[in-house]
């Protein structure tokens, strides 16, 4: 089991691999360099391999698919995950350790908005993303992490082992995110420098469709891990339309004594079943999510134990 290692997901990044490389052996000299290759085109895998990297490949395209493939491959006692394209300063990555080493943080988030983000990030749309979806998750899952975007973070072994990866692309970094939040695990904040990336690198991210991609993975997980609240919703706006439409066959029945609209009437009654039906899913959902819940913690009791026999 390493000590520390350096997980760096790369897709032609062969203009800046090299100088992250070299930045990251400098800052943590102990650390191993594992490079992950994904079907690039350029010499990204050999330019990496040549600065010292331990390179691999992962022929899945999307990070999703890398980050999968990384934390299956690779056992540590803590983990630093970083882009390839030269954004995330080295400099930062041994206090981001420290916090899992010596204060037992589960994921240390490194924090570009509370800093240089939106100086140096060039493309406004970004900008207005990662606000938003930072205050999205935030809001709906009581949260207080400040960057849910960022690529740069540290991890314990017992996150990495019990992550479950499912997207895959770059909506992996919001997975991360509201995994921790619901599992309760231990998150702290590094703020950080940020820069845009140099000329001539160019960037893997779609504005738009890698943005929607982001909003529906937080709606599939908000009623992945809080059905209650999820279903509990449609049911008060399945009520609440059923209503709108009730109540002017009621008036109507109060004034006259007739109801001339029955269709309307037995539509409303179907919405209220459905409602009703709603509600009550939530309520078993939300009885299965506690026992997930009640079975991840011992899960970690047996990470703690095969980690520490491996150490």
């Amino acid at each position: 089991m390493d000590k520390i290692a350096v997980l760096i997901p790369c897709y032609n990044e062969a203009k800046t691999i090299e100088k992250v490389v070299k930045d990251f052996k400098a800052a943590l000299p102990e650390a191993v360099i594992y490079v992950y290759n994904n079907n690039s085109s350029d010499d990204t895998a050999a330019i990496a391999e040549a600065a010292g990297a331990v390179v691999r490949n992962e022929y899945k395209q999307g990070k999703g698919n890398v980050i999968r493939r990384m934390f299956r491959e690779i056992d540590a006692e803590c983990y630093i995950m970083a882009d390839g394209d030269d954004t995330y300063p080295a400099e930062f990555a041994p206090a981001m350790c420290e916090k899992v080493l010596t204060r037992h943080a589960d994921m240390v988030v490194g924090d570009r908005l509370s800093s240089t983000y939106f100086e140096e990030n060039k493309r406004p749309f970004h900008n207005f993303g990662n606000s938003l979806v930072r205050g999205s998750i935030n809001m709906l899952f009581k949260s207080n992490i400040r960057d849910i975007m960022t690529g740069y973070r540290a991890f314990s072994y017992q996150f990495v082992k019990t992550f479950p990866v499912l997207s895959a692309g770059f909506e992996i970094e919001t997975e991360m995110s509201i995994h921790a939040v619901d599992k309760n695990m231990f998150v702290e904040n590094e703020v950080i420098e940020y820069r845009d990336r140099p000329e001539g690198s160019v960037s893997k991210l779609n504005t738009y469709s890698d943005g929607f991609k982001v909003l529906r993975t937080i709606a599939r997980l908000y009623r992945t891990y809080r059905p209650m609240r999820f279903f509990g919703l449609v049911s008060a706006l399945l009520i609440i339309l059923a209503m709108c439409f009730f109540i002017p066959v009621f008036v109507e029945y109060v004034n006259t004594g007739l109801v001339p609209n029955f269709p309307t009437l037995i539509v409303c009654g179907f919405v209220v079943i459905a409602a009703i039906q709603s509600f009550f899913a939530g309520m078993m959902l939300q009885t299965i999510v506690q026992k997930n819940r009640q079975d991840f913690e011992m899960e970690l009791i047996r990470l703690e134990a095969d980690r520490k026999a491996r150490s």
